[in-house]
């Protein structure tokens, strides 16, 4: 182990100097005291200083190695002392010093014992000197009268007089701190070849916790992955500001020097350094601490510990704050930031990567020696710099093994090879941290380095992926990972660290060559080699196979027999011909979805399930008879659409979740359900085949009960019991008639409550109108009973939390919602589809916090009223048809995402015009400041993109030339214009299964349709053409990974797919693009009074047959739901 504090290096800057000081004093006045200690101090700050031989002053000449030492240093140090100008080997130096460094202004005087006025004019001993120079060389002599002179300029100096200061030790600790702070900008931490990267910010931001300036003592600890720069940064700070300090020592690697040496010996590293002695003797680690103690109790000191990896060495090292004296600062880095907070460390410094400028300015410099790469290895060095991840080690590793590489082909083998296998320098580095786990760490950070999906703290209601798999010993092993700096917690996501990642999947590999002998499978290829070929085995703990698309695979299921020790299993869009025989018995996570059998194999016994989901399934029942699985928790059967029967839950009293939502065949419900006491969520949502329930259930948990869309149910049971957390209450799409008389009591903690769609013979008003009510979400009751809705809308105002309102298909006619709808303060969503009005409330600009307005269907509908501006707006008029005008915008500069879906909204179109509308839009964005928009997307009626779009292409995509960044500031971003069609064969069209009808158009961009790279935009049925308008600006499309002016132009490709068993497919048949500037105002004017005096005959023409075509297609949509609007009880529009 190395005590560095003092070796440093100078950089690039002071190349030229071969020390940073140079010594001129008198030897016989000095040499054993003052100037002995001064140059001891000046070497222990790290200060390189020339100090002459006393061998070379025996002779009258000045030695040619004393000149070349005073060329060679940067500032001198002349110590005055009384006989200092008796020698002529020091007046002669200090000429010299005045040669070299007089313009520099770099020579610093110490008057030692003499009056600077006595140097200044040669008095007193100065005097009597020059009297036997004058003597001996004669009056006049040019040599003396130059010593004179030299004598007078460097006492005119400013510099210290030792009279000034009580004691010696005062004055030399002053003189180095300010020769430390004229010295010290010019080091580096590694010597001048080294560059650091991402470290000024970095430093700012440990500056402000040292707070130098404050008189305390205080503990800064630094933590973060292996190799992410925290011994780089603590060095930085270290050199930066010791010179402030009594005592400076930097302990290097704690963690090795203690595995190798113990803490007898680190203890001694300390005191040694103390002490200024090589050899001291310490006996045992509490001799040692009361020493340490000792020594620093009255001292400022710095002292930083390096890669500290346990809680004893901080115990045994620093103690207590109260071990040191005022103005101390304590250093530690460390992987684990437990062993910080376990010490007290207050707001320890996480440490994180560099940035991407940051990164590929590192891997550049390694590469190429320069800051940014070669033009024809812009791509590669953009994907190493992206594979590294913002790691300093890793870029640094990975630049420097590819210096001198000049082929592309070399370049890509490389990256290829990093692919599969990491880099082992990286590798062995990150390693260290997983090494110090024990057990059952090991297990969990591998399943979450492996399998993607368990990077996911909670799925919606789902609990902790891996708390299934290890039950609540998970939680502690998260906590410790996250302390190690293996994995970061932020939102309820677990986020890892590529490299760390890659590391953890290389540990598995390592384990067998044949993937069916390691403990984890999760690459495809993988996992379908050990079930084609049955080469499973007892190894096998997890599989996790999540593909992005259905694919249909003939797998050897006999594999599961020899996998005893499998405890999870994930298979996601697999489609198998048959079903498992057996499945092992110690699973404990069990999600397959599109299972192919008609149930569980008989011989499973699920003792160790605790999470069941087989959405998608070919089941009809999911076991015969009673399964004991105490510990099971959640069943997930949604959309298996052959399930007829529940199965019996007599053996799982603890299940706290059922969902069988959209189980369509689903008729026998077993009567122990009843016995479900610590049952939290009942999901059988459109389970239309359903029709009667078990009168009444005692449970006490209960969080939602969900039966909506269940149109064939008449009845809910009645909550008995100690019901009271129930907080979401659906049966909106039911035949429910009658609100179980337990309703009133349960009201008081519900938070969602839908009652679309039903027909309650008794309304109960009452219960809605306390206004200790705390709803959430508030779905009202449609038209047909015979009481009127007056008094119970008129309550609304009461609802200060309401986030969602729907009033659907109410019959509402105008002037029935009530004028201060605008003091719905929390408002979010507002569904008003299918009523009668024909203007609605101007209160509603007043809703601060509305995202979605839905007027969708209001045939009566002539004019919306100004909208609120608000963060992100999306507004429906589809089937609008008497809308005479389509909204304006808000304003732009606070409604940074807005959406509007005017879709065969024809008589708007007629009466403004599409282009009209469209340039005026375009306008409004430029006008608009500050320009802050995310993005503007359009779908109105129209069958030619506007002239305005001067790169237009047949088709589906459509390439933009992008302008210099340099040279094209003016530039804000891009306008799209696609057209949209009805699909001539609506079966070419790509499906998706959801519930409810509608077609999903993808703009891409990126050459991929994932990410950041795309624009999804849902469109429900159109019946003749229309146009998709989009703005986005620069920052959002700008292709990621695309150093500026390095990307030419850009690829805009749109892709669209459709619901299972929609029979009205779109298809897009023409492009439009065009980069928008700021200065495109007054084209957008012009085009504007054109097209407003354009002929708009074409949609007159029309209008009867599109409007003839619309009946046809809402009847159709209308004949295809049954129970409730057409997805009251589904999410796509949402």
């Amino acid at each position: 182990m190395a005590l560095s504090t003092q070796v440093r290096a100078s950089s690039s800057s002071a190349l030229q100097w071969k020390y940073d000081v140079f010594l001129s004093f008198r030897g016989e006045d000095t040499r054993k005291g003052f100037t002995d200690y001064l140059y001891i101090e000046l070497q222990r700050q790290g200060i390189r200083t020339f100090r002459d031989d006393p061998q070379l002053e025996r002779g009258t000449a000045i030695s040619p190695e004393l000149l070349t030492a005073i060329e060679q240093s940067r500032f001198a140090i002349v110590v005055l002392s009384p006989k200092y100008a008796t020698s002529t080997w020091c007046l002669r130096e200090l000429s010299k010093i005045l040669e070299c460094m007089e313009e520099r202004g770099t020579i610093l005087p110490i008057f030692y014992e003499v009056d600077p006025s006595h140097v200044r004019h040669q008095r007193g001993s100065f005097a009597e000197a020059f009297q036997e120079h004058e003597e001996k060389f004669g009056v006049g002599n040019k040599e003396v009268e130059g010593w004179r002179d030299a004598l007078t300029k460097v006492a005119s100096l400013a510099g210290w007089t030792s009279e000034s200061y009580r004691y010696e030790t005062q004055i030399i600790k002053e003189i180095v701190q300010e020769l430390w702070s004229k010295v010290h900008p010019s080091l580096t931490v590694f010597g001048s070849s080294e560059k650091l990267f991402g470290m000024d910010t970095k430093w700012e931001e440990i500056d402000v916790l040292l707070d130098k300036e404050a008189n305390d003592v205080r503990f800064i600890g630094i933590w973060g992955m292996g190799g992410m720069g925290k011994t780089t940064l603590a060095r930085l700070v270290y050199e930066k500001i010791s010179y402030q300090f009594d005592v400076c020592i930097f302990l290097d690697d704690v963690r090795k020097a203690h595995a190798d040496h113990g803490l007898v010996y680190l203890t001694k590293t300390i005191l040694s350094q103390l002490l200024k002695e090589e050899n001291v003797q310490v006996w045992n680690v509490y001799s040692g601490i009361a020493w340490i103690k000792r020594c620093v109790c009255n001292k400022a000191v710095l002292l930083v510990l390096d890669n500290v990896d346990q809680s004893e060495q901080l115990e045994k090292l620093v103690g207590e704050k109260d071990w040191f004296g005022l103005r101390s600062r304590i250093i530690i880095t460390t992987r684990n930031q437990l062993v910080l907070v376990t010490h007290g460390v207050e707001k320890p410094y996480e440490l994180k990567g560099l940035n991407n400028d940051e990164a590929l300015q590192l891997f550049s410099w390694k590469a190429f020696r320069k800051y940014e790469p070669e033009v024809d290895y812009v791509k590669h060095s953009m994907s190493f710099a992206r594979y590294a991840g913002g790691h300093p080690l890793a870029l640094k590793t990975l630049g420097s093994l590819l210096y001198n590489k000049r082929s592309l082909h070399s370049w890509s083998s490389a990256l290829a090879k990093l692919q599969n296998t990491p880099d082992k320098t990286v590798f062995d580095l990150l390693k260290v941290s997983y090494d110090e786990l024990d057990k059952m760490e090991k297990k969990i950070f591998l399943d979450i380095a492996c399998f993607r999906r368990f990077r996911r703290l909670y799925d919606d209601d789902d609990e902790f992926m891996i708390e299934q798999v290890y039950k609540f010993e998970s939680r502690i092993a998260i906590d410790v990972l996250a302390d190690r700096s293996l994995l970061t917690i932020s939102h309820n996501h677990i986020y890892m660290h590529d490299l760390i990642r890659e590391m953890g999947c290389e540990i598995v590999r390592q384990e067998n060559e044949e993937p069916g002998g390691r403990s984890r499978l999760w690459l495809r290829n993988d996992i379908f080699h050990v079930f084609t070929n049955n080469t499973g085995t007892e190894a096998i703990e997890g599989i996790l196979l999540d593909l992005a698309e259905l694919e249909e695979a003939d797998w050897n299921l006999e594999a599961f027999s020899k996998m005893c020790k499998l405890k999870l299993l994930y298979l996601h869009n697999l489609k198998l011909s048959v079903g498992p025989k057996f499945l092992p018995n110690a699973l404990r996570f069990l999600n397959w979805s599109w299972y192919p059998s008609k149930s569980l194999p008989p011989c499973f016994q699920p003792d160790e399930l605790t999470e069941l989901s087989l959405v998608h399934s070919n089941i009809d029942h999911l076991w015969n008879g009673i399964k004991c699985s105490r510990n099971l928790k959640s069943i997930d059967l949604s959309y298996s659409i052959n399930l007829t029967r529940t199965p019996d839950f007599t053996g799982i009293p603890n299940l706290e979740k059922l969902v069988l939502e959209g189980c369509t065949n689903l008729v026998k419900i077993h009567p122990s359900i009843t016995l479900l006491k610590r049952l939290k969520i009942w999901n059988f949502r459109n389970c239309k085949s359903i029709k009667s329930l078990p009168s009444e259930v005692n449970m006490e948990f209960l969080e939602t009960f969900d039966v909506s869309g269940c149109s064939k149910l008449k009845m809910i049971p009645e909550f008995v019991g100690q019901t009271k957390t129930l907080s979401k209450l659906c049966i909106g799409g039911s035949a429910v008639e009658n609100l179980p008389s337990s309703f009133e009591r349960l009201s008081k903690s519900l938070v969602e409550l839908d009652l679309n769609g039903i027909v309650i013979r008794e309304q109960p008003y009452s219960l809605f109108l306390k206004q200790n009510l705390r709803v959430s979400f508030f779905g009202l009751f449609p038209r047909k009973s015979p009481c009127p809705l007056t008094p119970l809308l008129a309550s609304l105002k009461h609802f200060s939390s309401l986030t969602q309102l729907k009033l659907n298909d109410c019959n509402l006619c105008e002037g029935e919602i009530p004028n201060d709808i605008g003091y719905l303060s929390s408002l979010e969503l507002l569904q008003l589809r299918g009523n009668n009005f024909v203007n609605l409330p101007a209160s509603i600009h007043l809703l601060s916090k509305l995202k979605r307005i839905n007027v969708e269907n209001c045939k009566r509908l002539q004019q919306l009223p100004e909208l609120p501006a608000t963060d992100e707006l999306r507004v429906v008029t589809d089937n609008c048809t008497s809308l005479q005008v389509f909204p304006d915008p808000p304003n732009l500069s606070r409604c940074p995402e807005f959406w509007l879906s005017g879709i065969n909204c024809f008589s708007a179109v007629g009466n403004q015009g599409f282009r009209y509308f469209l340039y005026s839009r375009l306008k409004q964005l430029l006008e608009e400041t500050p320009w802050s928009l995310y993005y503007f997307r359009l779908v109105i009626p129209g069958s030619e993109i506007p002239e305005w779009f001067n790169n237009q292409s047949v088709g589906d995509s459509v390439i933009e030339k992008l302008p210099s960044y340099a040279c094209n500031s003016k530039w804000i971003g891009v306008a799209l214009c696609f057209l949209i069609v009805p699909q001539d064969n609506p079966s070419a069209v790509p499906e998706v299964r959801h519930l409810d009808p509608f077609t999903r158009v993808f703009c891409c961009w990126n050459k991929n349709c994932s990410g950041h790279g795309r624009l999804v935009t849902t469109v429900k049925q159109i019946v003749s053409d229309h146009l998709l308008f989009a703005v986005l600006p620069k920052f959002i499309w700008k292709p990621q990974n695309c150093l500026e002016d390095t990307c030419t132009e850009i690829k805009f490709v749109f892709v669209v797919d459709q619901t299972v068993g929609n029979s009205r497919g779109l298809q897009v048949k023409k492009c439009g693009a065009r980069i928008l500037y700021e200065h495109d105002t007054e084209e957008l004017i012009s085009k504007m009074n054109q097209s407003k005096s354009s002929s708009i005959s074409l949609y007159e023409e029309a209008m009867d047959e599109q409007e003839g075509a619309m009946v046809k297609a809402t009847q159709e949509a209308s004949t295809s739901r049954s129970g409730g609007s057409d997805d009251e009880y589904h999410s796509a529009e949402e």
